[in-house]
């Protein structure tokens, strides 16, 4: 456990101090081969006692040498090895920073912000080549997804057409001189609940299209405490029919943002927690601000255990998390990635968890803008 992490830096770091620690040993083993093979040999002179004396001074002598000169050698090679994996740890880091600026950039950029190009000057090396792939890789996503959101909200927008000329013939058949039979009422009626839900979804997709790409036409300070008030009083019926136990604690937060789209996003997640908490059950509420930069909506609802890997899911369109959802008539699986879109777009985000108890927690986090900071500005 205390083996530094495999990265490409230290990978790099031990191919440079390897390839150093080699060549310095194969040099130091040419020196001392070439040391221990170069003798001065004095002129011999046969039964010459003093130069048998000097010969044996000097092979000592070499012998000596040739044992510091090992030892020191290897003294000099472990520092430099040392040394050389500093250096080569800070050469790694100096030669990969450019990498670790595209990992970073790359991370960041999501489907709202794809605009947001690495950018990269300098030469054209092979991390250039790289962060420019990617930059035309970005460019091409970001016009796939332009294109669909456009379609989505030029299809919503074009789709109301056929439905109000389809309320109008309703209205026409309905109204004939003389009444209509019982059975064309009864049709009629459940025409309209089939065109109402047609409207409603046409609505979330062009909510959704307006959030996702960050078409925010109002700025204003915005109230979540009496979105929150109002969104569970329009539900008070359908509360009341199932039964549902709603405790709330909320402050007085405030955003800055659109309205429509905030309004729209307390709905949708508010209506999501009352439609699938079962009869009976419990749905906590909580607005709070976190050291006045951030607002904080968490809503749990009781249930039964879920899939955290499925609950991670829910904020993508149509996800829901059993076949009872997709069969039902009360949605279409746009709400909480309705939530998500809109939480975006306001710089904040959404988080869902699946508490171990059971049941679903939905966290929203926004840019929170304090009320003494409000006062202070109005004055």
């Amino acid at each position: 456990m205390l083996l530094p992490r495999p990265t490409v830096r230290w990978r790099l770091t031990l191919l440079y101090s390897l390839l150093f620690l080699i060549c310095g040993t194969a040099l130091l083993a040419i020196t001392y081969g070439l040391f221990a093979n170069f003798a001065i040999s004095p002129p011999k002179e046969p039964g010459n006692p003093t130069m048998v004396q000097v010969e044996m001074a000097m092979s000592s002598v070499r012998s000596n040498g040739l044992h510091r000169l090992q030892l020191y050698s290897g003294i000099a090679l472990a520092i430099m090895t040392i040394v050389s994996i500093v250096l080569g740890w800070l050469l790694a880091g100096r030669v990969l920073a450019p990498l670790r600026t595209i990992t970073a950039t790359a991370d960041r950029i999501s489907d709202t912000n794809l605009h947001e190009r690495l950018g990269m000057s300098g030469p054209r090396d092979e991390l250039r080549l790289l962060a420019d792939t990617i930059d035309r890789l970005l460019a091409r996503l970001e016009a796939a997804f332009d294109a669909q959101r456009r379609f989505v909200a030029n299809a919503s927008h074009e789709l109301r057409t056929p439905l109000a000329m389809m309320r109008t013939t309703l209205d026409v058949a309905i109204a004939k001189p003389g009444g209509v039979p019982a059975q064309t009422r009864e049709l009629d009626a459940e025409l309209r609940v089939d065109l109402d839900h047609a409207d409603q979804l046409l609505e979330s997709f062009l909510t959704l299209a307006r959030a996702q790409n960050g078409q925010l036409d109002e700025r204003n300070r915005v109230a979540l405490e009496p979105l929150i008030s109002s969104a569970l009083s329009d539900r008070a019926d359908q509360i009341a029919a199932k039964d549902l136990t709603i405790e709330t604690d909320l402050d007085a937060v405030e955003v800055a943002g659109s309205p429509t789209l905030l309004g729209r996003m307390i709905e949708n997640v508010i209506e999501n927690a009352v439609r699938h908490t079962k009869p009976g059950g419990l749905v906590e509420i909580a607005l709070a601000s976190s050291d006045d930069r951030q607002a904080r909506v968490v809503i749990a609802s009781s249930g039964r255990l879920l899939d955290p890997g499925a609950v991670a899911q829910l904020a993508q369109p149509f996800k829901r998390l059993s076949q009872d959802r997709t069969r039902s008539q009360d949605g279409h699986g746009l709400g909480l990635s309705i939530v998500a879109a809109v939480a975006a777009a306001h710089g904040g985000q959404l988080d869902l968890h699946a508490p171990a108890e059971g049941g679903l927690q939905v966290n929203i986090t926004l840019p929170a803008v304090s009320l003494p900071q409000l006062a202070q500005a109005t004055q």
